[in-house]
């Protein structure tokens, strides 16, 4: 079994009580989106396909992984002029040239050290070993911010993830609440609960999403049955994969199976960031549309599932990592100045997370 990380005295359900039962953990968000943005597949889709990418100057480096195997990184930014270190995680799929990820990166590199750590097999390069990424894979991201920490011991250090490395990020805080690198985190339209979103996606006119992301997963994984052999590895011959026809399909006989669940049930249950986030004991902001297509509104926690340490900001629409608002030829991301704020208020005026603007 490769990666199946079991929580320790997690409960199916969290606590209803932790510390300060006064203290409110789920919030409206300040977000309002433009007239011509407020569908939500207008958020989702003009920011991919429409709009400029920021300039940035990337510098990639390869890091090796314990078990023989690489991530590429992508850095930006001057450790000497930064007053912190930002890691980022992209989405399914994603890489630093995701909108998201490089035009965060562009808003965030003139004052924090950046580095966007992908996840294995993206980025542009297959990486060496049969296993991959995944909702809950943990493990390579905590030993990366653990070498991070002893390469820039001096630079305080908060990290991002964007939907899939969303919800990673909040379940490696709720694995390691006693973790003392990071002094904050964001994650920006985590799926919270896998095994609705799922369903959620397999439905409507998401499944044009779904179709999008899984063409690109299947191709990957053809590409990788070229140099290894799978046999033994997987239930499924190339023929079979290319008839993968849903998410849900896919984490059944590929992803469960590389990475040590049972199936997909197992692997939604085991990896949901929603089973952790009430362990969390790091500032955590969390920023989620209740109109992301990816989505549904069973996804969302409740507060007796959240920590005092979490504050969840919700919009009634903002897309999946859209939050966009100006004109259609100038767009602004809003994520860009919330995130700015929550970090200078957690790292240069050190205000209380539920007290945050």
């Amino acid at each position: 079994m490769l990666n199946k990380t079991k929580p320790e005295n997690i409960s199916e359900h969290a606590p209803t009580a932790i510390n300060e039962p006064s203290n409110k953990r789920i919030h409206q968000s300040s977000f309002k989106p433009s007239w011509w943005a407020i569908n939500r597949h207008v958020q989702t889709i003009y920011p991919r396909f429409f709009q400029k990418r920021a300039k940035v100057d990337i510098r990639h480096e390869r890091f090796p992984l314990p078990d023989g195997d690489f991530v590429n990184l992508a850095w930006l930014g001057d450790a000497k002029k930064a007053r912190g270190l930002v890691v980022m995680f992209h989405g399914l799929e994603g890489s630093i040239k995701s909108h998201y990820a490089n035009d965060m990166a562009a808003n965030l590199q003139q004052g924090y050290l950046v580095v966007l750590m992908h996840f294995r097999g993206c980025g542009g390069e297959q990486n060496l070993l049969p296993r991959a990424y995944h909702s809950g894979e943990t493990q390579d991201a905590w030993y990366f911010i653990n070498w991070l920490e002893q390469k820039y011991p001096d630079l305080p250090k908060v990290a991002i993830g964007f939907s899939l490395g969303a919800n990673m990020l909040l379940k490696l805080l709720g694995e390691q609440p006693q973790q003392a690198i990071l002094r904050a985190a964001i994650a920006i339209s985590p799926p919270f609960r896998l095994e609705q979103c799922a369903l959620s996606i397999n439905q409507g006119f998401s499944r044009l999403y779904q179709a999008y992301l899984l063409k690109s997963m299947v191709n990957k994984l053809l590409k990788k049955m070229q140099t290894i052999d799978y046999r033994g590895l997987l239930k499924i011959n190339s023929t079979e994969t290319k008839g993968l026809k849903n998410f849900r399909e896919f984490d059944e006989h590929v992803t469960a199976t590389l990475h040590g669940f049972t199936g997909a049930d197992d692997y939604y249950q085991q990896s949901s960031a929603v089973r952790f986030m009430h362990q969390i004991q790091t500032p955590t902001l969390v920023l989620h549309a209740k109109d992301d297509p990816f989505m549904n509104e069973h996804v969302l926690p409740n507060e007796g599932e959240l920590s005092y340490q979490v504050r969840l900001e919700l919009s009634d629409k903002g897309g999946h990592v859209g939050f966009m608002q100006g004109t259609p030829w100038r767009p602004v991301i809003w994520t860009h100045q919330r995130v700015n704020a929550f970090f200078a208020d957690v790292l240069i005026n050190k205000k209380p997370l539920q007290k945050a603007s």
